[in-house]
């Protein structure tokens, strides 16, 4: 596994490619009209003493409108008033699970995400300086958990699956730890990321048969 000096090295290196999202596995994907929507998510390693790192997700409220259930990383919707993207993520992050925004050192960002919903999403890169106590926000956050960023950059982890969704088939990356099925923008975001540090690149296992799904959860 790479070390946390390995990893900003690369992000500051890092080229990300011309574009990314839901239909970078679904050309001709039809995306919702309109404008697009900018948001930001914050991807948070997280050091631990015995040398190891992990990234840290949450797990939505099964009563909010939008994306109910889904797991992702914490962030939301830019703010007129916020001053940059980085911003919009550690606001966001301590408004979801409550994280100091001065306890989050900032090491980089990754390209857009353009989801089908119509969303231009920015990861943002964090490191947690130091341990401190989560407080999920009941009505967002159901659940904050963490998977080891050593299963993250495994060749083979994230995988690519399949579902049948309005007429047709739509491909996705997805990672299964824990009993988590973490999928959708989410799981596209961390490819960008596991293509951005990993000592070789994040490929995928063989494509999975079609799913007949709803994407209402976890998409």
């Amino acid at each position: 596994m790479p070390s946390l000096a390995d990893i900003e090295k690369r992000l500051k290196a890092y080229v990300p490619p011309s574009g990314n999202g839901d239909d970078k596995l679904n050309p001709g994907l039809k995306k919702k009209d309109g404008s697009l929507r900018d948001a930001a998510v914050l991807i948070l390693l997280i050091p631990h003493k015995d040398g190891s790192m992990s990234i840290l997700f949450t797990e939505r409220t099964t009563t909010l409108h939008a994306h109910a259930g889904q797991i992702s990383f914490p962030g939301g919707g830019v703010d007129k008033t916020d001053a940059d993207n980085k911003f919009t993520a550690l606001r966001e992050a301590s408004e979801e699970i409550g994280l100091d925004p001065k306890n989050a050192r900032v090491i980089g960002e990754l390209e857009d995400y353009v989801t089908r919903t119509g969303f231009r999403v920015k990861p943002v890169v964090a490191v947690l300086e130091n341990e401190q106590e989560w407080t999920p926000n009941p009505a967002e956050v159901a659940k904050i958990f963490e998977v080891p960023l050593d299963y993250i950059l495994k060749h083979g982890s994230l995988e690519q699956e399949s579902l049948v969704f309005e007429g047709g088939e739509r491909w996705f990356y997805v990672l299964h730890h824990g009993g988590h099925r973490i999928w959708g923008a989410t799981a596209g975001m961390l490819k960008s990321f596991a293509d951005a540090v990993a000592d070789a690149p994040a490929n995928t296992n063989a494509p999975r048969s079609p799913r007949k799904d709803s994407p209402k959860a976890n998409g």
